[in-house]
């Protein structure tokens, strides 16, 4: 399969769709140079339950959980979810803006969201990852950067916004996320730099 058959208008066609309506223009001449990693669960530590689909489609029931007050009213998405059973999907193409990171920089540039490519792990801040998400990480990854030829790196939100943001967390085996990228996993750095 060739660049263009993977990528219709920006969405992968290995996910599945759900547009979200959080979305919007990225600056005029903005090159994507960063991907962003994220862990979610709704309520916390709670799996598999449509909550971050409705969530990023502006349609989660504030009222149905006690958590959700925390968050009512709040407008975000990511360009892709990867869920506990590795199944994809993407929510904004990835020719748009998604709301992921909000205030953060990253060598020196503000914005994150302007330039970078947001992927949503469901899990716990902190907590570990299923082997299923590492692989529909890697193949994605690899999808990414064969349509995206200017991304540098991969780094976490709590790198692009510390003090803020903890997710992915420690959980996260980031050692492995650089052997699949091949990257030196002896001499990891934030971001993992991409070998060109």
């Amino acid at each position: 399969m060739n660049v263009q058959q993977a990528w219709q208008n920006g969405w992968f066609e290995n996910a599945k769709h759900l547009p979200s309506p959080n979305v919007g223009p990225r600056p005029p001449g903005t090159k994507l140079r960063l991907v962003v990693l994220h862990s979610i669960s709704l309520p916390p530590g709670e799996f598999s339950n449509g909550c971050i689909e409705q969530l990023f489609t502006n349609t989660l029931d504030w009222d149905a959980h006690p958590y959700f007050q925390q968050i009512r009213g709040t407008e975000v998405s990511s360009h892709f979810v990867i869920a506990r059973s590795g199944e994809l999907t993407q929510f904004v193409s990835i020719h748009e803006r998604a709301w992921h990171a909000g205030q953060s920089s990253w060598c020196g540039t503000n914005n994150c969201n302007d330039f970078s490519i947001g992927i949503e792990l469901e899990g716990l801040e902190g907590g570990s990852f299923e082997p299923y998400q590492y692989n529909t990480l890697s193949a994605l990854s690899a999808a990414l950067l064969k349509v995206l030829p200017d991304i540098e790196g991969f780094a976490g939100h709590e790198h692009i916004a510390p003090g803020r943001k903890r997710d992915p967390g420690p959980g996260f085996e980031w050692q492995r996320l650089a052997v699949l990228l091949g990257a030196d996993a002896n001499q990891l750095s934030w971001p993992i730099p991409i070998q060109k």
